[in-house]
């Protein structure tokens, strides 16, 4: 073999490496998108999806734009993730831009949803008051906004991008988590402990596939995991029960 052909064979082993960590990549953003999608499903069921079956009572129409919304971020990333891994990227761009529009409006809306549940008094079953939990939700909205929000300015940067966005799709698991009682066990534990679970996976697919964590996954996804408990314990201080009662006055 000549030493042009030894040469070329070498460099041809990177490529190869690096396209084999690229597909790896895509299918395990468009797999995570899924679960996150199919635990958002399972956590409503017997409260919204399947309320008909179910026999559950009947909901607001402001709850049910936010379920909406809420579905319609799970479906449109579950897409998003589904074309990229299809290498369909132009429309993959074009769906962005709805993309960014409908996370505003999830935000916005989940703001309202919240504030007017604790306004009518409206807690988990054996929650806390709900001035005080009303941290939780809005903690979430929060670290979604925060997530996505750095996500979509670094759009153009695929490798940060995906991954922020990723995070800031996990953050919304919360509340499905804890709904997971109706099942079993459920609640702050869950909800904190499942959430953290999808993060870890977030870590530990980074660390195996390249070897190292990417910073989004890291950085982001310990803001995410931190968030979590701080939600539940600011609702406790005197400083959040008066924000919380502005807000809902």
């Amino acid at each position: 073999m000549s030493t042009a052909s030894r040469l070329a064979g070498e460099m041809s082993v990177p490529v190869r490496n690096m396209a084999q960590g690229r597909n790896r990549d895509r299918w395990f953003f468009t797999g995570m998108a899924a679960a996150c999608a199919l635990t958002v499903f399972v956590g409503f069921a017997p409260t919204y999806y399947l309320k008909g079956i179910t026999g559950a009572p009947e909901i607001s129409p402001l709850v049910h734009l936010h379920g909406i919304l809420a579905t319609a971020w799970m479906l449109l990333f579950l897409t998003q993730t589904a074309l990229v891994a299809t290498h369909r990227t132009g429309l993959h761009r074009r769906l962005g831009v709805l993309g960014a529009g409908l996370a505003v409006l999830l935000v916005v809306v989940g703001f309202m949803t919240g504030v007017t549940a604790a306004r009518l008094g409206v807690t988990p079953p054996g929650g806390p008051p709900p001035l005080a939990f009303l941290s939780v939700p809005l903690g979430t909205i929060t670290a979604f906004t925060i997530l996505a929000g750095v996500g979509l300015y670094h759009r153009r940067r695929s490798e940060i991008h995906r991954r922020l966005m990723l995070l800031a799709t996990i953050a919304l698991l919360a509340p499905a988590l804890a709904r997971f009682r109706y099942f079993g066990p459920g609640g702050p534990a869950v909800a904190i402990g499942g959430t953290c679970a999808f993060v870890i996976a977030c870590l530990v697919y980074d660390r195996s596939a390249h070897g190292r964590v990417h910073p989004a996954f890291l950085w982001g996804g310990l803001f995410l995991m931190v968030s979590l408990p701080l939600r539940f314990a600011t609702g406790r201080t005197d400083a959040w029960l008066s924000i919380a009662g502005w807000l809902t006055r």
